[in-house]
């Protein structure tokens, strides 16, 4: 039970993520937020980078070579120091396993100096921070490795250290001794994975714990509404949205797929399903997302207009059957729409398409199955449609999962035999121009684009909901998952 005076030094988290291994590429995450691990870099709530290992850092003119200047007397866990070395054998590992590292054109990382790590490229890449600040990225002590390269402890350089484990489902850590910044009013953390987001909500008002992350909607609007629970949310950089098979001849032509869009009820969905109306997605990334939302007056925002939209599929020659289902050249308007219960809100909002679709004139099948059928229907050909929570913070930036949604070819959680080369272009640009007011361009331009398009069609944003106990104070929410933020809470008595 959590206690109620400013004398309290521990906290108790409960969350829906098992830890079933200490690799980085798989687990860092949660390390990272824990601020156990630290990356080379930091990002602040707004996703800009800061410091994190590196307290600065310098590029060459030519945009090739990349040097960070280590944080002087950092230690890890085991209290070997933090070098040069170290950090450069950790980001070679993070470059040859899977993560992200590997899609900038790193053509070397050494130690250039003591304290000084030097990464160097094939073409500029404006990216480089933000995927050096990934959870794949993260630096561990020499000791947390064994002879054969796999993590055998977790030593990392964060304010906290892990001091027990029973994975898959409970984590203990306690202020590290080498730690050498602001000491945290914070001393001891417990972390105990919990898998229904109902028993969270339970364990939340019942004060059984002082943090608790992820609810489903019906949970979240009791939350809300008990006064005895603070809760805390922030707009996520993930996107419900609608990916379709342009290669379809049913969906080949933007004018179809923009019928689709202004079929959708969107405010429908998210005030009837996930109970927040001001989830209702007007574009791809929502407002907290300040970079890539747009906001200008004259920007084309999705709606609703069914009069509209049965217009432009009349246009492209689809006329009412008997049963008021679309007919065209002898064929229903008829497709498949792939979902998977995972998350419990996308089975009920793939009914709702289904119903809004239907006074359409389009017939759809909802089939509830596994989340890898997407990726693999995608892969050989197979999907029609696939409704999916798409996270595009893999790194701070949503740079990193647009340019694998929407490369030359597509990804599996994006576009789908589309025909595009100005969004690749674009992405391109991004990456290599450093300029913030061309960064800005480019974003506009591929949002734009998408939105006209609509390869995917965006359908509701994500709130991250947090129950805090009443008394902890210094609790930040942050819209990109990167930390948080122990090591600024404390509890007060009021």
């Amino acid at each position: 039970m959590a206690a109620t005076d400013s004398t309290k030094t521990s906290l108790s988290i409960v969350g829906p993520w098992e830890v079933s291994t200490l690799e980085p590429s798989r687990a860092g995450y949660l390390f990272l937020r824990m601020q156990v691990a630290e990356a080379l870099i930091s990002t602040d709530l707004e996703g800009k980078p800061s410091p994190g290992l590196a307290e600065r850092w310098q590029v060459s003119a030519d945009g090739l070579d990349w040097r960070f200047f280590l944080r002087p007397q950092a230690r890890f866990h085991d209290g070997s120091p933090v070098t040069a070395a170290s950090v450069v054998m950790n980001l070679q590992r993070a470059l040859s396993q899977p993560g992200v590292l590997s899609m900038a054109p790193v053509t070397g990382i050494i130690a250039a100096a003591p304290g000084e790590v030097s990464i160097t490229l094939s073409k500029p890449y404006a990216m480089l921070p933000m995927l050096l600040a990934h959870s794949s990225a993260i630096i561990l002590a020499p000791a947390a490795y064994n002879d054969k390269g796999h993590v055998r402890k977790m030593l990392g350089s964060g304010p906290y250290q892990l001091v027990r484990q029973t994975l898959p489902q409970q984590l203990e850590l306690a202020l590290s001794p080498h730690w050498q910044g602001k000491q945290p009013a914070i001393k001891q953390i417990h972390y105990l994975s919990a898998s229904r987001p109902e028993t969270r909500a339970l364990i939340a008002e019942s004060h059984q714990a002082d943090l608790v992350f992820g609810f489903d909607p019906a949970s979240m609007q009791r939350l809300r509404n008990n006064p005895k629970v603070v809760v805390k949310e922030a707009d996520l950089a993930r996107t419900i949205t609608l990916k379709l098979n342009s290669g379809h001849r049913f969906l080949n032509n933007a004018e179809t797929r923009q019928a689709l869009s202004l079929a959708i009820n969107r405010a429908g969905i998210a005030k009837g399903i996930l109970r927040t109306p001001e989830l209702a997605a007007d574009q791809l990334l929502p407002p907290g997302i300040a970079q890539w939302h747009q906001t200008g007056a004259g920007f084309p925002k999705l709606h609703t207009d069914l009069e509209r939209a049965k217009a432009l599929l009349s246009a492209q020659g689809w006329q009412p059957g008997p049963d008021g289902i679309l007919q065209r050249n002898g064929e229903r308007f008829a497709l498949k729409l792939n979902a998977f219960p995972d998350r419990p809100e996308l089975p009920i909002i793939a009914t709702a398409l289904q119903e809004q679709f239907r006074k359409l004139g389009i017939e759809i099948k909802v089939i509830i199955t596994n989340s890898s059928e997407i990726p693999l229907g995608h892969r050989t050909g197979t999907l029609e449609m696939g409704l999916v929570p798409r996270n595009f913070a893999l790194v701070p930036d949503p740079f990193v999962a647009l340019n694998q949604d929407f490369k030359t070819g597509g990804g599996d959680w994006g576009a789908m035999q589309w025909q595009n080369s100005q969004v690749p272009a674009l992405l391109e640009k991004i990456a290599s121009d450093t300029d913030p007011d061309a960064q800005a361009r480019y974003r506009h331009d591929i949002i734009l684009t998408l939105q006209q398009e609509l390869p995917v069609i965006p359908i509701s944003w994500y709130r991250l909901p947090v129950a805090v106990h009443p008394q902890l104070k210094g609790v930040k929410v942050d819209p990109l998952e990167q930390s948080y933020y122990i090591s600024d809470m404390y509890w007060s008595s009021k």
